[in-house]
């Protein structure tokens, strides 16, 4: 894994190209720490920066910036192409340089056309590529999502990089917060692409190529795949075959998705975290490997938050050579401190740390670990899918006046009294913990269509421009959303919308800025996108039955472990927020929280969030998640101010100008 930064520019730059370029490839050093590489066209104008984590072919072969073998075409690349030796066959070229996967994204691309080419790559990947010949510049993200890549303008010069911290380097970044989109991540705890939170700079959307042909023209964007399509002809081409038959063919597909990201010149292991996700991936591993499968778990000592006791246990059954360590809450909360740096831009959702707990232990041993995202949005795993579905059946049956006097009567009564009431009840997964604040939280649905229940169950501030003053809320994921009402199924609209927003937005991004910053690669084989389509043509009963989530996933793993090694409620990955705030964390977020602090930054109103801080305080609502958005944003801002984004000159290096 690498980062990648470039920037073209007609303009006379107030420093030499060269130094830019070092200054942004070195904010990305973490992604890269292996080699760097900088490529300058002066006739052009445009500056390339790259930093390399060597994955495959570890040589100086595997160098970047790289020239096709015509001269033609120059990429800086992020991520892996799975089958590229298939491709290189099919090229038949005979002499090659290196063994590299870059090497053969170029050949393909000069073979093949771009769009044509990379339509025939399986992996992750961000790349920006120099067409010297008709002098235009691209940048393509891959089907998921799963790798980053930023673009903007900067005073009349066009960048891009894998993170923002390198954006910040060019000179006469401004920094602007864009408040509309800040309203956006109140409500989310990301910002959904394609923006940014800085005003002018976007993320390139998922399985998107960017085109520009000069600095001040306009990008042309287009789609090389969609999950929206995916979806689409899915559901066109249902699989009407039997449990035992869609069970062989998903074992094959996963078998095969697994197979291809082994493959790796470095130690190699995986996250184990014992959910249903993680244990069929390290299943399936272990099934193709001569030896023992190195796994990495991390404990916590609260058995609320603990699963690295159901790890073990698999972890044994299946032979790996497991690695399991319990962090202290100071262990975890001396995370804390690093986020704003570690995630670029606000990011308030607080299973990154854990994340980077298990990142950083894992990277000790070995330089790829595979993960189980995806799983979730693919085969019907969230809790809140299961919930949304059974309150669509009692809503859709209910006059809108009784559901409104019921909805006033559950606003009558405070939070803390109705966990009081039931808190002995065998509740259902997804009313657990806090049972009143989520009943308060479903009767503002009582209501409303499928979709706008769904926006709410997304929604941390479900009225970010009450908080955020002067914003005006962009119609991104809500638009999207709405316009999913051709699925009749909830269960479908729900993950069709996670697997466009959610997914590369929150979990990839966590898992890609939390893993990069202690230079590991993460790799997902769950989201090969072949298995992303063969998902999406199986109805429905094969992912949630019964009550039971993830249907068909799970019995391909029993094929592997016995269920009752996992047959328990779903834990989550977090964190006990609401204690900390309470507790050691107080003093922290008292500070941010303050209203000095609130006024001085100017961006959200004192009043809703001290109320919700009160009120956390005094245990009468739990509103750890809206105040951990609003936290992260504060600590972030802190980091991030314009007067933090420059720095002095640095050396200028020798600069590759004829590749």
């Amino acid at each position: 894994m690498c980062g990648i930064a470039g920037f073209w520019s007609t303009k006379t730059l107030d420093q030499p190209p060269a130094e830019i370029l070092e200054r942004m490839g070195n904010s990305l050093a973490h992604r890269g720490p292996d080699d760097r590489g900088i490529f300058y066209d002066d006739s052009a104008g445009l500056g390339l920066a790259f930093r390399r984590l060597s994955i495959l072919d570890l040589s100086a072969a595997g160098h970047q910036p790289m020239a096709s073998a015509s001269g033609r075409y120059l990429i800086i690349f992020n991520g892996e192409v799975y089958n590229f030796k298939d491709i290189r066959a099919e090229l038949g070229i005979e002499q090659w340089r290196g063994h590299s996967d870059t090497e053969v994204i170029l050949e393909a691309i000069e073979r093949w056309g771009l769009e044509a080419a990379v339509g025939r790559f399986v992996g992750m990947f961000a790349f920006a590529l120099w067409d010297r010949q008709q002098r235009r510049l691209s940048l393509v993200r891959d089907r998921l999502g799963i790798k980053p890549l930023y673009y903007g303008y900067v005073d009349g010069s066009f960048v891009f990089a894998s993170e923002l911290k390198a954006i910040r380097q060019f000179p006469g970044f401004s920094a602007r917060i864009d408040r509309n989109n800040l309203a956006l991540y109140m409500r989310f705890s990301y910002v959904p692409a394609p923006h940014s939170i800085y005003e002018g700079i976007f993320k390139l959307k998922q399985g998107h190529i960017l085109e520009i042909d000069s600095p001040a023209g306009e990008p042309v964007l287009r789609p090389f795949w969609s999950a929206l399509n995916a979806a689409r002809n899915g559901l066109a081409n249902r699989i009407h075959s039997g449990d035992a038959e869609v069970i062989d063919q998903l074992h094959q597909e996963l078998l095969s998705a697994v197979r291809v990201r082994m493959i790796a010149d470095v130690p190699l292991g995986a996250f184990l975290s014992g959910g249903i996700d993680s244990s069929v991936v390290v299943a399936l591993m272990q099934s193709q490997s001569s030896r023992p499968v190195k796994t990495f778990t991390i404990g916590f000592y609260d058995d609320d938050y603990n699963e690295a006791a159901h790890a073990k246990n698999i972890a044994q059954h299946l032979g790996t050579e497991h690695t399991e360590l319990y962090v202290t809450p100071q262990d975890a909360m001396n995370v804390v401190p690093k986020l704003p740096a570690m995630f670029d831009e606000p990011f308030g959702d607080s299973s990154q740390i854990p994340t980077h707990l298990v990142s950083k232990l894992t990277r000790e041993q070995v330089t790829v670990s595979l993960s189980g995202d995806g799983g979730d949005e693919l085969f019907g795993g969230y809790p809140r899918y299961e919930l949304l579905g059974s309150l669509w059946k009692i809503l859709r049956r209910v006059p809108g006046p009784i559901a409104r006097m019921a909805a006033a009567v559950v606003h009558s009564i405070p939070p803390a009294r109705i966990d009081q009431a039931i808190g002995w009840l065998p509740l259902p997964d997804a009313l657990k913990p806090s049972p009143g604040h989520k009943f308060h939280k479903l009767a503002d649905l009582s209501n409303l269509d499928p979709s706008s229940i769904y926006l709410q169950a997304l929604s941390q501030w479900p009225d970010p421009a009450a908080v955020v003053a002067g914003s005006n809320e962009p119609a991104t994921v809500s638009g999207d959303i709405a316009g999913l009402k051709w699925l009749d199924n909830p269960l479908e609209m729900a993950m069709l919308t996670d697997l466009r927003h959610y997914l590369p937005d929150d979990i990839l991004t966590k898992v890609d800025r939390a893993s990069m910053a202690v230079g590991l690669e993460a790799r997902v084989p769950i989201l090969d996108h072949r298995v992303v389509e063969f998902a999406w043509r199986l109805p429905a009963h094969f992912k949630v039955r019964n009550g039971k989530t993830k249907w068909v996933l799970r019995q391909l793993l029993y094929r592997y472990v016995p269920p009752a090694l996992v047959e328990r409620p779903k834990m989550g990955f977090g964190v006990p927020l609401d204690r900390w705030l309470r507790g050691p964390l107080r003093e922290w977020a008292e500070d941010l929280l303050s209203p000095e602090s609130l006024r001085r930054t100017g961006y959200l109103s004192i009043a809703p969030v001290r109320q919700k801080w009160d009120e956390l305080l005094t245990q009468s609502r739990n509103w750890q998640y809206l105040l951990w958005t609003v936290l992260m944003f504060q600590s972030w801002l802190a980091e991030n101010s314009p007067s933090q984004t420059g720095t002095g000159p640095l050396p200028a290096p020798a600069i590759a100008n004829s590749l």
